[in-house]
Order: structure tokens, then C-alpha cells, then sequence
């Protein structure tokens, strides 16, 4: 069997999946790509790469397992805990394993898509208006799925929608208020025990404390959880991959944002 990682820097998805493949210890080949430079839809030697051109998280990591490609990470992390027979990433008590995904879900459909928004605003926008026309569109129909070819389009032309910003600001400082809330009863990982659901988190949510320091103040108990995640070695693992500085300024076009709120 033939497995490689592509990834983009240690941030949002790229971020989750890595570290979740340092909890698994399994040998898998990593292969960084500049996800803003669209790389991830030219990944060679795609047989089946359905996965990949219509993920819902928009710009994310890419497992291709013998020609197929897999994506999402929350996903991809459940394979690598499953793959490794089992490393701790995944509650083993049913309601625990249901909570963890409706947690997971939930972050993907409101968070990520908030956090990427804001993000790619504050450190994408920039870099792709300065790709001129010809380039962008050869870089735009590389891209499979219509509407994240249309995240593109908006954000190489600087087309920001104002209830979208304040939007997603309000989500952001929303789960922010959720992880405080949920670590309240003084556990040390959202679950209760460590899992998924605090890669996914911290993936999303590490790149926003900067952008948005607001929702983060007076969150004891989350910035305590904060520390514990970077203590730990698999973040070291994954964070130590980042080609820059500042991973955390690290976006491309996530996924797209909820039209039911």
C-alpha cells in the first residue's frame, strides 16, 4: 500500500490531521503543498479523486491511499485512530463517540467556516489580488467544485461582505464560549478525554486568537486548554512541520459558510 499526506502549513485542517497522524504513530509519507497556490488540485497520480474535488472543508489535507484520494479531516483522523488499531483519538463509549462527532460537526459547519472567512481576509486576500488574471484563472479552473471556485473568485477580488465579517466574528466568539463553558466542570479536553474533537478545535480556533482577542478574553479555562494542547507531543509533531514562522497566518478558502446561519 502506497499512503501519502499532503498538507498545507500546521494550521485549521492541515493542522488536525497532522497531529492526529503523530497520536497514531504511524509511518505515513508527508508531503507539504502552498495550499494558496492551489497545489492541492494538481496532486499527481489521482485515480479516484472524487474525495478530494468535492471535500466540504474547502482547501484541507489530502490522504491518497493507492491512487484514491480521502479528505476531510475529521474523517481522515477517524482512519488514522483506525488504521493504528486504535490510538486513543475516539471515544469508546457510544454516547462519548456521538457527542464528539456532533461537537466535530458542528465546528464544521459553523467555526471552520467563520474562522476561515476571517482568516483568509486578514492574510489570503493580499497575496491572490496580486495574481493577475491569466494566472488566476488557470489557477481557478484547476478547481473542481463551483462553489468553492467561487470562494476563490471572491477572494482574489477582494469582494467582502460585511454581514459575513460580523457573522462569523459572532461564531467564532460563539464556540469560544462553548469550549469555555464545556471545560467548566474542570476537565482537561473538551470529551473529557482526549480526542479529535480538541485537534479540530485548536486547528480552527489557534489562528483566531490574534484576529479576534475579543471573543478569547476573560477564558481561563480556555486559554489552560490551550497550553495543554501545545504541550503536548503530537502538536509539537505537527506544528514542527510549519515552513514559516507563523503557521497560524496559514489560510486558504475553508468551507462554505452556512447560508441557514
Amino acid at each position: 500500500m502506497t499512503a501519502i499526506l499532503y498538507h498545507g502549513e500546521p494550521n485549521a485542517a492541515s493542522f488536525s490531521v497532522l497531529a492526529a497522524l503523530a497520536e497514531s504513530g504511524l509511518e505515513i509519507e508527508c508531503r507539504a503543498i502552498d495550499l494558496l497556490a492551489g497545489e492541492r488540485h494538481t496532486i499527481p497520480g489521482l485515480s479516484e479523486p472524487l474525495a478530494r474535488d468535492m471535500s466540504i472543508e474547502g482547501e484541507g489535507p489530502v490522504l491518497v491511499i493507492d491512487g484514491e484520494a480521502m479528505s476531510d479531516a475529521v474523517f481522515l483522523a477517524q482512519y488514522l485512530d483506525d488504521a493504528a488499531g486504535g490510538c486513543g483519538l475516539q471515544p469508546s463509549v457510544a454516547y462519548a463517540h456521538w457527542e464528539m462527532m456532533m461537537w466535530c460537526r458542528q465546528l464544521t459547519e459553523r467555526l471552520a467556516p467563520a474562522a476561515a472567512y476571517i482568516g483568509t481576509l486578514a492574510h489570503a486576500q493580499r497575496k491572490l489580488a496580486a495574481i493577475g488574471a491569466d494566472g488566476f484563472a488557470k489557477l481557478a479552473g484547476t478547481i473542481a467544485a463551483e462553489d468553492l471556485r467561487a470562494r476563490w473568485q471572491d477572494l482574489h477580488d477582494g469582494t467582502v461582505d460585511a454581514a459575513k465579517v460580523e457573522d462569523s466574528r459572532a461564531k467564532v466568539a460563539q464556540f469560544a464560549q462553548r469550549a469555555e463553558d464545556r471545560l467548566a466542570d474542570g476537565r482537561e479536553w473538551l470529551m473529557g478525554d482526549f480526542s479529535i474533537a480538541d485537534l479540530e478545535t485548536y486547528g480552527w480556533m489557534a489562528g483566531m486568537r490574534a484576529l479576534e482577542a475579543e471573543a478569547f478574553a476573560g477564558k481561563p479555562k480556555l486559554h489552560a486548554w490551550f497550553a495543554r494542547i501545545e504541550a503536548r507531543p503530537s502538536v509539537q509533531a505537527a506544528l514542527a512541520r510549519a515552513t514559516t514562522d507563523k503557521p497560524q497566518n496559514s489560510w486558504a478558502p475553508g468551507p462554505e459558510i452556512n447560508r441557514w446561519g
